[in-house]
């Protein structure tokens, strides 16, 4: 049944995504932000609740603790008693799983970089509904994190991290992120020898400072009422703790133009290029958006994969884009090629980027990637997970409530010279740094 509601939600959605969405934004006494879109096309709830709470957030020498935390939220839940007398009993890893198969919902959410978090769809019948938001708020706030579990997901992660680092492509990222991101936390990565270190301690005590009710950014679309919405909302953080001020994160400091080769006995070798560029919110983020379409990330029409795949026959595949993060997030381009290749692959990337950044775009260019662009933005919202990401998005990092209505607006109003001022604001080559995997030289 949900499967068919589902699909049948894409099919109307998908004729109405050009219709303007109405965010709702409210603060609730407990502090926790919340940002909610009344949508009832389909019997569905879909919601997430964030915090500030990524992996910039492990402490020093413990790289791995926030992603190991918030998986270790779904591993069982501790007894409590609610302020109102209520008693919650004790649920283990698979008592969880039943309560959510038993009213047909879906865990979601998950650790990231900046923000940790975990959501949940459910049908919006009241009974179906209740229990789905009953059972998240008691995993956000009271997690037993019971030690037999902690060490199968430590040995999970570290066999998963071993393995990874057999692989070019992850040795080139890891790399690329650490040249580019120095001592930053962005630069940071867990290790065998860090993610050994951690106890369920660490874990107890990373959740009580970053799992609190007045940091919690609570995003709500689905078939239900704003009054609805303000209860699961107040019924979701009322379990957790106030914090206090979190410590500030270092600036991202300015990259420096540093290459590293790394031998690989992969057939090809795999490229990165770039730097720390870009911050949601930035104000330049339209015009990068626009003019990376063009230079990289518009597939085979871009101007990367005309020289490197088209004119060359250097490469299947090869990209380049712009990460938004709450600091500055990275540039990157990137392609596998054949060893021997590699020199030449690497020179046809770097000169058709430095072009890019002295001359800009032309108008027929700029012109076909807002078509396209403004063309496809409705995909973007076809359906309710995709405004839900885009709504966590927003609310985390306080970016307008119109800022989805006023996305095509934006785009289509750009200029050659927008386009250029803001790559050369943004990007350097003498600051770029080089990944090379594969080749012995």
């Amino acid at each position: 049944m949900l499967k068919k509601w589902w699909l049948l939600g894409l099919f109307l959605l998908a004729g109405s995504a050009q219709a303007a969405l109405n965010i709702q934004h409210w603060t609730l006494s407990n502090g926790a932000r919340v940002y909610f879109v009344e949508n009832h096309t389909i019997p569905i709830l879909d919601l997430n609740v964030d915090f500030d709470a990524g992996s910039r957030r492990d402490p020093a020498g413990k790289a791995g603790t926030a992603s190991l935390t918030n998986g270790m939220l779904a591993r069982g839940i501790r007894a409590a008693t609610l302020p109102e007398g209520v008693n919650e009993p004790e649920l283990t890893e698979a008592a969880i799983s039943d309560a959510l198969a038993d009213v047909a919902a879906q865990r979601g959410g998950g650790p990231g970089v900046d923000r940790a978090g975990m959501g949940v769809r459910t049908l919006s019948s009241a009974a179906e509904r209740e229990q789905s938001v009953r059972l998240l708020a008691r995993l956000l706030a009271h997690p037993s994190m019971p030690e037999a579990l902690l060490a199968r997901d430590k040995a999970r992660t570290i066999a998963s991290i071993r393995e990874s680092l057999t692989k070019p492509e992850y040795i080139a990222d890891k790399s690329f992120w650490r040249l580019a991101y120095g001592s930053h936390p962005y630069g940071t990565e867990a290790t065998v020898d860090t993610v050994e270190s951690i106890t369920r301690d660490d874990l107890l005590a990373f959740h009580r400072r970053h799992y609190v009710a007045n940091r919690a950014i609570v995003s709500l679309i689905g078939d239900i009422s704003r009054e609805q919405a303000d209860a699961i909302a107040n019924e979701l953080t009322r379990r957790l703790p106030q914090g206090e001020p979190l410590s500030s994160v270092p600036e991202v400091a300015s990259s420096a133009g540093t290459e590293q080769r790394i031998p690989h006995p992969a057939s090809q070798a795999h490229i990165l290029i770039g730097m720390p560029a870009l911050s949601r919110g930035d104000p330049d983020f339209f015009a990068l958006t626009v003019g990376n379409y063009i230079l990289g990330g518009g597939g085979f029409v871009s101007r990367i994969s005309r020289e490197v795949r088209e004119q060359r026959g250097l490469a299947y595949s090869s990209y380049s884009y712009f990460s938004p993060m709450a600091q500055a997030g990275p540039y990157q381009a990137g392609l596998q090629t054949r060893k021997d290749q590699a020199d030449e692959a690497l020179k046809v990337v770097r000169d058709t980027i430095a072009k890019f950044l002295r001359d800009g775009p032309t108008d027929a260019e700029l012109k076909a990637a807002k078509d396209n662009l403004i063309g496809g933005f409705p995909l973007r919202i076809d359906n309710n997970r995709k405004i839900l990401d885009n709504l966590a998005m927003i609310a985390y990092h306080q970016l307008p409530l119109d800022y989805l209505d006023t996305w095509t607006a934006q785009v289509s109003k750009l200029t050659v010279t927008d386009i250029r001022g803001a790559f050369a604001r943004k990007l350097s080559m003498d600051r770029m740094v080089t990944v090379v995997v594969g080749p012995e030289k």
